[in-house]
């Protein structure tokens, strides 16, 4: 193949960034009801899902840390220094406590937590992005329903060449039609995405969970 002609291919490849709900995304894979799962290479389900005329150029998760809940806490840490190992970006919200009322008999009032910012933060990182050019096709990974304001707004100022598309965790393609999934992840591409028993991380290696692992 002449050198010109392989330059030719090279420009033609279609830039991808890739955009997780984390919480949403964990939800449903807690759902399948195979705890392993949860050890999700992001990076590598995120090449799975493209084109072979489409490059990734960024993987960017939004989640929270439970910081009132210990093990779960350290889990999310770890998790968040395996997946910066693989070159996805980070983005963190927070959770806000909020006091509730039982709405049986007892009446008794009880403390929650609400995340906070996550969906702020994948609609100002997805319209910055678009009108900074750093993509042609966007894939939004969630089923809330709560994003879709933004998605149609990203659309509307975007230019007419680029994508903005919404892509549904297993399971939840019926139940957020409002997104106007384009697919909906298979479970077997999860399957075959998970990190490694032991990631390298900037501090050290980091084992797998005990809770996340097969067998």
């Amino acid at each position: 193949m002449p050198d010109d002609f392989r330059f030719v291919i090279l420009e033609h490849m279609y830039r991808v960034n890739v955009y997780i709900d984390g919480f949403n995304l964990y939800h449903a894979i807690k759902d399948l009801g195979d705890t392993a799962l949860k050890w999700l290479d992001l990076y590598a389900l995120s090449e799975k899902l493209i084109r072979p005329n489409q490059q990734l150029r960024e993987v960017k998760y939004f989640s929270a840390y439970p910081t009132w809940l210990p093990d779960q806490y350290k889990r999310h840490r770890d998790y968040v220094a395996a997946l910066e190992s693989t070159g996805v970006t980070v983005i963190l919200g927070r959770f806000k406590e909020k006091r509730l009322q039982c709405k049986a008999v007892c009446r008794k009032e009880y403390t929650t937590h609400e995340e906070k910012e996550t969906d702020v933060n994948i609609g100002g990182h997805l319209i910055a992005d678009a009108l900074q050019d750093k993509f042609d096709t966007a894939l939004i990974i969630s089923a809330d329903t709560d994003l879709a304001a933004v998605v149609r707004l990203a659309r509307k100022i975007a230019t007419a060449e680029k994508r903005i598309c919404t892509v549904a965790p297993p399971g939840r393609f019926a139940k957020a039609r409002e997104l106007e999934h384009l697919f909906s992840i298979p479970v077997g591409k999860i399957r075959g995405s998970l990190l490694p028993d032991r990631v390298q991380t900037k501090t050290g290696i980091l084992e797998r969970p005990e809770k996340y692992k097969t067998g």
